[in-house]
């Protein structure tokens, strides 16, 4: 019996919700960041695939799945899931970009492995892996303007024409950090990109 041999060094998510009113909320950020990577390769997320829009993509001498999934962030772990079992791709070789509330605008932050932190979205990967041993990068869109607003209004809101400034070399660290992952490793990236 033969198996496939995988054809994808490495899987990395955005993680965001579709449809265009989500386009530039807080919560998409990780979609942009991804679609960042895409352009930097030449490339376009549009293939309908793993209940997601993927592209195929070389970058730093990596054959990558670029993975926006399309189940709504809640449910994002289907689509990661999906992907990672049909290219037999390790936990420690699917790398997710995700919003973090807790970070203030233009700060990423590259974790190794982690717990979700209240992240629906990291939690409905976590829970469909059954690992949370993936790496991920975080990238800051700021905290709650006070303790009462609505944390789901919060992350749907888009960011102020200050705050896309600041966003703008975020998101360039960022695609920078999944790179220097890739190649170099979690703490290396984390080293060089934390608190950038």
């Amino acid at each position: 019996m033969f198996f496939k041999q995988s054809t994808i060094d490495w899987l990395l998510v955005g993680l965001g919700n579709p449809g265009r009113e989500y386009q530039r909320t807080r919560h998409n950020v990780g979609f942009r960041a991804a679609e960042l990577l895409a352009q930097q390769a030449g490339a376009k997320i549009d293939r309908a695939r793993f209940r997601g829009l993927t592209a195929s993509c070389s970058l730093a001498g990596q054959k990558l799945l670029l993975l926006k999934p399309e189940t709504f962030m809640n449910n994002s772990g289907e689509a990661v899931q999906l992907a990672a079992m049909f290219y037999r791709i390790p936990i420690d070789r699917i790398l997710v970009f995700s919003d973090d509330i807790s970070l203030p605008v233009g700060k990423i932050r590259v974790r190794a492995e982690g717990s979700a932190g209240g992240h629906n979205g990291l939690k409905s990967i976590i829970a469909h892996l059954g690992s949370q041993d993936f790496p991920r990068i975080r990238i800051g869109v700021g905290a709650k303007p006070h303790p009462d607003y609505d944390l789901a209004d919060w992350v749907l809101s888009s960011f102020s024409p200050e705050e896309e400034k600041a966003l703008a070399p975020a998101l360039d660290h960022a695609a920078a950090a999944a790179l220097e992952l890739i190649q170099n490793g979690p703490q290396m990236a984390a080293s060089k990109f934390n608190g950038k």
